[in-house]
């Protein structure tokens, strides 16, 4: 009898370290990256985006971390720029933390749908198809689409670049308009994964020219100091928002509505001359 008590303990104690261990094994490595989950509703379907971003404390800003001068990695590693140091602003005056997280641009509304981000922003180009699957901001900034070449190149006009290798960003907007363009067909196209690279290529001797954002060309010049020509005819103009969810509405009107105080009391001109010499913004 004794005996039997005894063995009933041991199997109880190995059967409930089993139990453990796979409980353990479900719940799988403690510091790995939680999953996507979809945003929070309430049961009548209210808007709870702004009071979820409250309450977790944090604003989650997507972005792909190579957009100079907007949001971009530095050398020391940080994630820094002018669309970083407004929503740094926008956040404090939230109560919320801001957090920067890098994503892939080619997936940026699957991982702003599942919720791993709250916003993008990071110089995104209003266009049809982002105005149908997002909720946008109103507009901050205009930009223009420019041909950027080097200094001593022949090359005074659009026209000229005709049968000339011309890099662009892969994926991005420049890339649309190009390829759309009269041009587009009279070039070879080079892309490349960030309007950097394209601009190391050019001065190397690989590029004639690059398509890209004006920002970028004039900001790019000046920091950094290179002889550079951005030439008189461009493609096409076009505005930067911040992109929401479709029914986020609480929440892009909150950041909207200090955006506008910020451009009210001096902020918004502040940061702007810090990146730009001037208040470059459109923000009412």
């Amino acid at each position: 009898m004794k005996k039997r008590r005894i063995f009933g303990k041991l199997l109880t104690g190995m059967m409930a370290a089993a139990m453990l261990f796979s409980l353990s094994g479900c719940g799988g490595n403690s510091g790995a990256e939680n999953p996507p989950t979809e945003p929070e509703t309430s049961n009548s379907g209210e808007d709870l985006s702004l009071e979820n971003v409250k309450n977790a404390g944090k604003l989650v800003l997507g972005l792909d971390a190579t957009f100079e001068p907007m949001g971009y990695t530095d050398e020391n590693d940080a994630i820094v720029g002018f669309d970083i140091d407004l929503a740094e602003e926008v956040c404090k005056r939230m109560g919320v933390e801001l957090v920067k997280q890098p994503i892939n641009w080619d997936t940026k509304e699957e991982d702003l749908d599942t919720g791993r981000i709250d916003c993008i922003w990071n110089g995104m180009s209003v266009n049809p198809s982002r105005q149908e699957k997002m909720n946008l901001s109103e507009a901050y900034m205009r930009n223009s689409m420019v041909f950027v070449v080097p200094a001593d190149s022949d090359a005074q006009t659009m026209a000229d670049l005709s049968d000339r290798k011309i890099g662009v960003q892969n994926g991005s907007t420049a890339q649309e308009i190009l390829e759309a363009s009269e041009i587009g067909s009279s070039i070879t196209m080079q892309t490349l994964a960030t309007n950097v690279d394209a601009l190391l290529q050019m001065d190397s001797g690989l590029l004639d020219a690059v398509f890209l954002d004006s920002v970028v060309a004039e900001y790019k010049m000046t920091a950094d100091g290179k002889d550079w020509r951005i030439l008189p005819d461009g493609l096409e103009e076009e505005e930067y928002a911040i992109g929401f969810r479709k029914n986020d509405q609480a929440l892009r009107d909150e950041v909207q509505k200090i955006l506008s105080e910020m451009k009210a009391d001096g902020a918004v001109e502040r940061i702007s001359t810090k990146w730009f010499g001037s208040d470059v913004t459109t923000i009412k």
